[in-house]
């Protein structure tokens, strides 16, 4: 009991009341986590602090030179929270988002006339959309019952792409099923066969530690994606870190303030990486953000956070398995997996089931594909005959699911509660 209450006073924002359809007034239950995430109060307090010495990052004086020095600190610190040093070869680029950054990647990597990249079904579209668009996108499927990425194919892709096969981006953990991926195992897969590793680590970083470097050299990650947002930390900003290498061969993402060294009247230098890929005035909040949620997890630390969400995510499971008309996705016996569950209720429309838990206990969650329309459709078993149906007319209601996701900050009551509206649910149903 002492370490649950202690989590949630960490968190601002999670008790503010809100109003039911009945005019009742209650203390929301956030489910919805893997979309975002409330704001650490060191987090609020850091950004409040930084706020009033904020000016803007660059050559200016006074304030500015404060953000600035701040600002540059700040690279060492995201490093060192993977468990990197400043001469490891790796740069922190800072951007607004997981996506912003994939398309960073993506852009500056890749060339549509030459380029293949491998990436899988079980991907957000963030990390897939980006690579359709420059590149020659190849897939590894997914088991059609458990919805696991089966490495064999990701192995057989590569094995028959003989080489050509220039970049593999996946997900860390996906924000479907909460399926965790070997990434260090992938990697080791992926240099094998001449290729880097890029991994969206948007569901993973909050939830368990991530090295980049593997135990050997061949599982080191070659590039890693993630937002603030979903660790704890408001003001929307993203980082990528990358091979200092790689990215110095490559022009800028962004062309604007702040990336060139001299610009003549028909001729343009730019600088080095990180700097020429971080056009214009930067979020510093933001980042300021991002390092003190990060300064946080690592207090509390990855095993007691991971302990408490597994508590969470069984009890969940445990809870829904033993009600009527609940459908479970994927593999529910799964460990090795954070805190999403997806379900539906059966003869009923996933957004009347989160209309319903809204309306009735202020319960969030997430209905719909949630921006993984290929992966979902996969473990409903619709194939691309019948999802076309649904793009020519508009009239049918969609398929979806009902995603639960858990934070820190959410408790075994909180589950009670939960399932007891499910359970109402399908008794009306």
């Amino acid at each position: 009991m002492e370490e649950k209450i202690k989590y949630r006073e960490l968190f601002n924002g999670i008790e503010v009341q809100v109003k039911l359809i009945d005019g009742e007034s209650v203390c929301p239950i956030n489910f919805d986590n893997a979309a975002t995430t409330p704001p650490l109060k060191k987090v609020d307090e850091f950004i409040y602090e930084n706020m009033m010495m904020y000016g803007s990052v660059g050559r200016g004086g006074h304030k500015s030179s404060y953000c600035t020095k701040a600002y540059e600190v700040s690279r060492e610190e995201v490093l060192d929270f993977f468990g990197l040093k400043p001469n490891d070869g790796y740069e922190v680029i800072y951007v607004k988002n997981t996506t912003e950054g994939i398309n960073l990647l993506a852009t500056l990597l890749c060339n549509r006339n030459h380029n293949k990249i491998l990436t899988t079904r079980m991907e957000h579209h963030a990390n897939d959309l980006p690579w359709r668009n420059v590149a020659q996108p190849f897939y590894a499927e997914v088991d059609e019952n458990t919805g696991k990425l089966e490495i064999d194919t990701l192995e057989d892709r590569l094995k028959k792409a003989q080489g050509t096969i220039k970049y593999v981006s996946v997900t860390g953990a996906s924000n479907v099923t909460g399926y965790i991926t070997p990434i260090h195992e992938i990697a080791k897969l992926v240099h094998q066969y001449g290729a880097k590793l890029i991994v969206d680590a948007a569901q993973l970083v909050a939830h368990r530690e991530i090295k980049i470097k593997g135990e050997t050299k061949d599982e080191n990650i070659d590039f890693l994606v993630f937002s603030g947002h979903k660790m704890y930390a408001p003001f929307g900003s993203g980082v990528v870190i990358a091979s200092k290498q790689m990215l110095e061969e490559c022009p800028p993402f962004l062309k604007g303030g702040g990336t060139v060294s001299f610009v003549l009247d028909n001729d343009v230098y730019y600088r080095d990486t990180p700097y020429k890929d971080e056009a214009g005035t930067p979020n510093f909040l933001g980042v300021m953000a991002v390092v003190a949620a990060m300064t946080v997890l690592k207090k509390i630390s990855f095993e007691a956070i991971q302990a408490h969400e597994e508590i969470l995510r069984n009890h969940l499971l445990l809870g829904l398995k033993q009600i009527p008309k609940v459908i479970l996705y994927g593999d529910y016996l799964e460990q090795n997996r954070v805190g999403v569950i997806p379900f539906n209720i059966q003869g009923m429309h996933q957004d009347k089931v989160g209309e319903f838990l809204q309306d009735k206990r202020g319960i969030a969650v997430r209905t719909g594909c949630f921006c993984a329309q290929p992966y979902v459709m996969r473990l409903l078993g619709i194939d691309n005959e019948e999802r076309y149906k649904y793009l020519v007319n508009p009239k049918l209601e969609k398929p979806g699911m009902v995603r639960a996701s858990f934070g820190l900050y959410n408790t075994i009551e909180e589950v009670d509660e939960f399932l007891n509206v499910i359970e109402m649910m399908v008794a009306h149903n």
